[in-house]
């Protein structure tokens, strides 16, 4: 069976998409079946990977509507090993039927419609929306664990706690296996005495929960890099655009650990 990982933060701007499309991308290089799923309305995850609206006709909304086989929405990408279930804006539509209280086991949605693909993979990453809506209840109540960007700039721990609940009260109610796989550091920069500030509040308080590499003290962060920005314009993850840039390098470094974990 697959490890579904999400990619969450309702704070917007943290690299979340950014994450969720590297680490599958990094994942898949490293030999590994990946399915990056894409439930963000914003759909950054289905373009960074090349993809316009015009090059597909189904997503994950037509799935969660039940009109769909998940199976039937899954797109192959043009990296080795790593396949797209996409998303649409039309997917802000689906808060209403979520919302719906005659919809029985709402936040089982996705989790139900996961089984008939989790065997074909070793991992499924999911990008969640920035928003800690019906959407991202589903994404966190299908998961078995959750990764946490955290932007490297002021109020990035605001809001942190509210997450951080949610995910605990889901822990003790409809995903008893749902943990924490760590904390992300985002858009470091080693000149910035705030980046170094959150750094230190990070390890801190959540020391147990950063990533590390076998033998390295230092934990791993994700620095501001140009080449992870400039890598979504061209429809490739940063390890197929820069693959030794320091970003990149982070990303890499980040599969690593998950496999070896």
């Amino acid at each position: 069976m697959s490890e579904i990982i999400s990619i969450a933060n309702q704070k917007g701007g943290v690299g979340k998409t950014t994450t969720a499309v590297n680490l599958a991308a990094s994942l898949a290089q490293k030999g590994k079946k990946v399915l990056l799923m894409d439930i963000d309305p914003q759909s950054n995850a289905t373009t960074s990977l090349g993809f316009n609206r015009s090059d597909y006709e189904f997503n994950i909304y037509h799935v969660l509507i039940g009109t769909k086989k998940l199976s039937e929405v899954i797109l192959k990408t043009s990296i080795s090993n790593l396949k797209l279930v996409p998303s649409n804006i039309g997917l802000v539509g689906i808060e209403k039927e979520f919302y719906n209280p005659k919809k029985k086991n709402r936040e089982l949605i996705l989790k139900e419609k996961l089984k008939e693909v989790s065997k074909n993979f070793d991992y499924i990453i999911i990008d969640s929306p920035p928003a800690l809506g019906p959407i991202t209840i589903n994404a966190l109540s299908a998961s078995d664990s959750v990764i946490i960007p955290i932007q490297c700039e002021f109020f990035a721990l605001e809001g942190l706690a509210q997450l951080l609940n949610t995910v605990s009260l889901l822990k003790k109610t409809i995903n008893p296996k749902l943990k924490i796989k760590g904390f992300l550091p985002t858009m470091y920069s080693s000149q910035n005495n705030l980046s170094k500030q959150v750094l230190a509040d990070l390890s801190h308080h959540f020391k147990d929960k950063l990533f590390h590499m076998k033998k390295v003290k230092e934990c791993i962060v994700v620095p501001r890099n140009v080449k992870i920005a400039e890598s979504p314009s061209f429809g490739k993850p940063v390890i197929y655009y820069a693959a030794k840039s320091k970003g990149s390098l982070a990303y890499q470094n980040l599969a690593t650990v998950i496999v070896g974990s």
